[in-house]
């Protein structure tokens, strides 16, 4: 019976609602509003608490079987039986839209929600002075040294790009706050190799076993030796990735990278046809 009430008050409150407001300013202010209202019970990134379930993690209901004004009925009338409240009588629909708005931005990737700056600015500070292409590349220009970031909008939030340019330790999280899997061990692990000839190689791990040792040095050359032509290979602390470019770039040159970087990748198509139940 519970169940069959709550599926008619859902319906009919669902005709009331569009779609969530839209734009980066309602992120930034459903985000503030989900960080008061939500998070004590639903968790940091809506990705569950103690006393309420992941909103749009993949791993519940909650993702796949609520459209947005669904999930935007339910925040304002609430669910009978349940001990999620109405907060229509406390939040405008503007304010519900608004977190509407940042659930939207919890279920998709940065390029769902790129960020605001000049984007040719931004182009312009990863290949100069951020000297991002060092190390990465772009739609084949570049480096191979690192990943390759012609995805990384439509593989990683925003969030998760800013913090790997931030943050020497920090967590990749996918929908709702879930975690998402990590590079093998020896991916990037920085390496220092000396030969017995005495030559020091600077570059990152790819595979090594008893007899060889195989890197990729920072000159984006594959090197695959012999350990009995080697003096020492060394795995240093920390990573070749710096992250401080928040202190590197000036405010605005952070903002413009951003910009571009929460731009680059493709949206995959839907499997299903449009409609499709």
């Amino acid at each position: 019976m519970r169940k069959a009430v709550f599926a008619i008050t859902l319906v009919a409150a669902t005709q009331a609602w569009a779609q969530p407001a839209s734009g980066p300013q309602a992120v930034a202010q459903g985000k503030a509003l989900y960080d008061q209202h939500c998070t004590a019970c639903h968790g940091a990134n809506a990705g569950a608490g103690e006393r309420a379930p992941a909103i749009v993690s993949a791993a519940t209901s909650m993702r796949g079987a609520r459209s947005d004004a669904q999930l935007m009925a339910i925040i304002k009338n609430g669910i009978p039986g349940t001990t999620m409240p109405a907060w229509g009588n406390r939040l405008s629909d503007n304010d519900i839209a608004n977190i509407g708005a940042f659930v939207r931005a919890l279920r998709g990737t940065a390029l769902d929600n790129p960020l605001p700056g000049d984007v040719a600015h931004g182009e312009a500070v990863f290949w100069g002075k951020g000297s991002c292409g060092s190390c990465h590349a772009i739609a084949g220009r570049g480096s191979v040294v690192g990943p390759d970031l012609g995805n990384i909008a439509a593989e990683r939030k925003s969030t998760a790009i800013s913090d790997a340019l931030t943050k020497a330790e920090h967590r990749v999280f996918g929908d709702g706050g879930v975690h998402l899997p990590g590079p093998p061990p020896m991916e990037y692990e920085s390496v220092r190799v000396v030969t017995k000839s005495g030559q020091t190689i600077d570059g990152v791990m790819r595979n090594q076993d008893a007899w060889s040792v195989q890197f990729m040095g920072l000159d984006s050359k594959l090197y695959s030796l012999d350990r009995s032509a080697l003096r020492s290979v060394t795995i240093k602390s920390g990573g070749v990735m710096p992250t401080d470019y928040d202190k590197r770039l000036s405010a605005d040159e952070f903002r413009d990278l951003m910009a571009f970087l929460t731009r680059q990748g493709t949206k995959v198509a839907s499997s299903s046809p449009e409609g499709e139940e």
